[in-house]
């Protein structure tokens, strides 16, 4: 291999790695922070009206969170959110993610669009992230052998 493909193809590789990795462990620790200090809730699966929506695996999910700002006399309303969870979404949807069913989620208070499923809801999610992760350290790995590779050899 020429050393300027070498060179390339080392710092390509090493920098998806790296990005990944980053990503997966910024992903993880967002859906564990919401577990652990969110509010918990019930959410409706509801049918996607768009067209390009109806291609996400993620379901389109409603709930009821308390509004930030309170109403009228200091009374707190409630606001309506349609939000999309965050974390493992397989390619095809499952089935007990079909419009009308009833999940169980934790959002953010203070960001109530940031929805991620109950634990017992997300099934092979710990795998799925090991694989990706498994995934960004063997392109680091590569990438950076690549880059000694050709340091050595000069």
């Amino acid at each position: 291999m020429e050393t300027t493909t070498a060179v390339v193809g080392g710092a390509v590789l090493a920098l998806f790695g790296g990005a990944l990795l980053l990503w997966c462990a910024a992903e993880v620790r967002l859906r564990r922070g919401v577990r652990r200090r969110g509010t918990a809730a019930v959410a409706t699966v509801v049918a996607d009206t768009e067209a390009h929506g109806a291609l996400d695996s993620a379901p389109l999910l409603t709930f009821s969170a308390p509004a930030a700002i309170g109403g009228p006399g200091g009374a707190r309303r409630a606001e309506v959110v349609l939000a999309r969870p965050r974390g493992h979404t397989p390619l095809r949807r499952p089935p007990r993610f079909a419009p009308g069913t009833s999940v169980r989620i934790s959002y953010d208070p203070r960001r109530p669009s940031r929805v991620v499923l109950a634990a017992t809801e997300t099934g092979r999610a710990v795998l799925t992230d090991l694989l990706w992760t498994a995934l960004g350290a063997g392109c680091l790995a590569a990438g950076a052998a690549l880059l000694v590779a050709v340091a050595t050899t000069r």
